[in-house]
């Protein structure tokens, strides 16, 4: 088996932040994780005389590759390595740097296989489950160069890697080799070779069975830390005496995965009610979104609307009218003209078309449902559909078109004639549009009325914990404060809230809240915790709760990391909810667990164990970490030692052997009998 990384930079490009390049870094890099090999693959861009010198410093092979923008994502290819291959690549490299100059700019399909016409030369590898994602239609197009998808984290790994309809998986370490670097990403992957050949590691990326996380585990397990470190891919339990490095580990484990979740000893009790509050905002700020969405659009258009204006612009129109009548005897040449009066054309709307457009579009290119959607209609009826509408829209956009240059005619020859003619002109008035507004104002009233009626909308189960969400109407000046978070005189705007919403609202433009802000002034939102009892959590209920949300929350990380939580919390809390909840965590990627609390260190029956040992050697103090199965006699170290599984346990759950059996015989056993 060899060891591959075949995604790092070193070059900062616009698609990067600024770095400066360490190439001691690179050394220390391919020594320390033990590489066999790495592949140079910059965004967009390909420097022969750096690639040369990287290739020169190590005793690794160095692929020459890039990292290319195409069609919303990212694609590594990778090329031999003997001069003549290397000479052409650095041409067609310069190619794809001439084309994307900034971080907007990207290739088409199109223009990356003129670029590239020969793709069998290369390895090929797109974002398969990293963002940003290659498109699948692009996937298809580069049929049958890809085999392998380069995916985030572990758990993506083992997910691509069980289904036998997605690609090949690869986990890289995407690194930038700068002089700040102090801990390693353990990210890479092992190929079954022998000898490392562009070719060799192209026919690995065809069979998943030959490629691994480990080197002798398989996929079971993964290097921690960039030390040597090697855990299960389920749950982990690290135990271990005081000041042995069990933190310590933990920190490396954060530091080398780049997106763990970790839940630090007693960080859940500082600012206990703050974080509680927190949690509870944040929650409530994605329901306030979703539930108000619809309605947040229907205020943006609203308030647009000014019917005290209409109001004016009616009565103009209509002083306007009564003047050209009692004038119309003495029209003049100029206000004869049939022109004079002339009323616009109105110009159609075409956003519903639109829409229905992109909807049809829609059902044609998906391909996640095609199964489904050609069950019911017809891919060529659906195409035909789309030729329908397009020619509908391009002979209404025509349409439009004529009208606005006809309107935009009579309207420059009817200034010209009002100038110039002594007679009354009536006002120009759309009167649709009024009429729509008004009709605008009375739906948005009765909108309102419905919104303010008060319901639960959301409730949501945690643990033993429920969170219920329910709007009620504003009671007063002070919720609105509270909405805006300012000193605004909202009683002004409050005193229409219970009789006119749309004169509510031009209140509060008026005191200056910002339209896209008018939506939440409307009603409240709250949301209630309680307890499995039913009542609302207590202080000390509060801190059960956010851990269990925080864990909840590691679904959106690759690792969990939780250091002691039996340093706040008691072991029937710990018991009843807290290890079911790890163990399905662990289901769905790496856990890793410090504690020295036989709830959570053995009840919870981790798939693997970690023991931290501290020694005095040649009066230096030595950090081991003994790792191995739960159930084997013996944990061993990275340098071969051995520790009693056995004894060592009950050393750290129990305070020892003699400890246990004494608890157990005059304490346990005398209450029980």
């Amino acid at each position: 088996m060899k060891k591959i990384d075949l995604h790092t930079h070193t070059i900062s490009t616009v698609s990067d932040s600024d770095f400066e390049f360490d190439l001691s870094k690179v050394q220390e890099y391919v020594e320390k994780l033990e590489l066999d090999a790495i592949a140079i693959t910059n965004h967009n861009t390909f420097d022969s005389r750096q690639y040369f010198e990287i290739r020169n410093s190590v005793s690794v092979i160095v692929f020459p590759g890039i990292e290319i923008d195409l069609e919303g994502g990212h694609i590594l290819v990778v090329s031999d390595t003997n001069e003549f291959e290397i000479s052409d690549f650095e041409q067609r490299c310069n190619r794809v740097s001439s084309l994307i100059r900034t971080n907007d700019e990207e290739l088409t399909i199109e223009q990356f296989n003129d670029i590239f016409p020969d793709l069998s030369k290369y390895i090929l590898i797109p974002h398969r489950d990293k963002k940003p994602n290659i498109k699948q239609e692009i996937i298809d197009v580069l049929n049958p160069h890809i085999t392998s998808g380069e995916v985030a984290s572990i758990s993506k790994f083992k997910r691509a890697y069980k289904d036998d309809d997605e690609l090949v998986p690869v986990l890289f370490s995407d690194l930038i080799f700068k002089a700040q670097l102090t801990n390693f990403p353990t990210r890479q992957t092992f190929v079954d070779l022998n000898e490392i050949s562009l070719a060799g590691i192209k026919s690995c990326l065809f069979d998943r069975s030959k490629i691994a996380l480990t080197k002798d585990s398989g996929n079971d397990f993964f290097q921690a830390t960039d030390n040597g470190l090697l855990l299960s891919t389920g749950l982990n339990i690290i135990l271990g005496g005081r000041s042995t490095g069990k933190s310590v580990t933990l920190d490396k484990i954060s530091a080398s995965s780049g997106n763990a979740k970790y839940i630090k000893q007693f960080s859940l009790l500082h600012n206990d009610e703050e974080r509680f509050n927190e949690t509870n905002k944040a929650r409530l700020s994605l329901i306030h979104h979703n539930f108000l969405g619809e309605f947040r659009k229907v205020v943006e258009k609203i308030v647009q609307v000014d019917v005290e204006q209409n109001h004016i612009d009616i009565n103009n129109y209509l002083d306007s009218l009564k003047k050209f009548a009692s004038e119309n005897e003495k029209k003049d040449l100029y206000s004869k003209c049939v022109i004079f009066s002339e009323n616009a054309y109105t110009i159609n709307d075409l956003t519903n078309l639109d829409k229905v457009i992109k909807s049809v579009e829609t059902l044609i290119k998906n391909n996640e449902y095609q199964d489904i959607i050609q069950k019911h209609l017809d891919i060529s009826d659906l195409k035909r559909l789309a030729i329908e509408l397009n020619q509908k829209a391009i002979d209404s956009n025509i349409e439009n078109n004529k009208k606005s240059w006809i309107n935009s005619l009579t309207s420059d020859i009817t200034r010209e004639l009002r100038i110039k003619t002594t007679g009354a002109v009536i006002e120009d008035l759309d009167f649709y549009r009024i009429g729509l507004d008004e009709v605008k104002v009375e739906k948005f009233e009765k909108v309102v009325s419905i919104l303010k009626k008060s319901r639960e909308i959301h409730k949501e189960e945690l643990g033993k914990f429920s969170i219920v969400t329910s709007t009620k109407e504003m009671e007063g000046a002070s919720d609105l404060q509270k909405v805006g978070r300012d000193k605004k005189m909202y009683s002004t705007a409050f005193r229409s809230y219970n009789t006119s919403a749309y004169q509510y609202l031009l209140g509060l433009k008026q005191l200056g809240v910002e339209d896209a802000n008018l939506y939440k002034f409307f009603i409240r939102i709250e949301s209630i915790t309680f307890n499995e009892d039913g009542f609302i959590v207590s202080g000390g209920e509060r801190s059960e709760f956010n851990l269990i949300h925080e864990i909840q929350d590691a679904t959106k990380y690759d690792l969990l990391l939780i250091d002691e939580p039996e340093s706040s919390f008691d072991n029937d809390f710990l018991n009843k909810e807290i290890n079911a909840i790890i163990k399905h965590i662990s289901t769905l990627m790496p856990v890793v667990v410090v504690t020295h609390n036989s709830t959570v260190g053995a009840s919870i029956k981790p798939n693997f164990l970690a023991i931290t040992q501290k020694s005095i050697e040649d009066k230096e103090f030595v950090y081991r970490i003994f790792t191995g199965y739960p159930s084997d006699k013996e944990l061993t170290s990275a340098d071969g030692k051995k520790l009693e599984n056995y004894e060592t346990l009950l050393s750290c759950l129990e305070a020892g052997l003699e400890a246990y059996n004494e608890r157990k015989e005059k304490a346990y056993d005398i209450l029980k009998n």
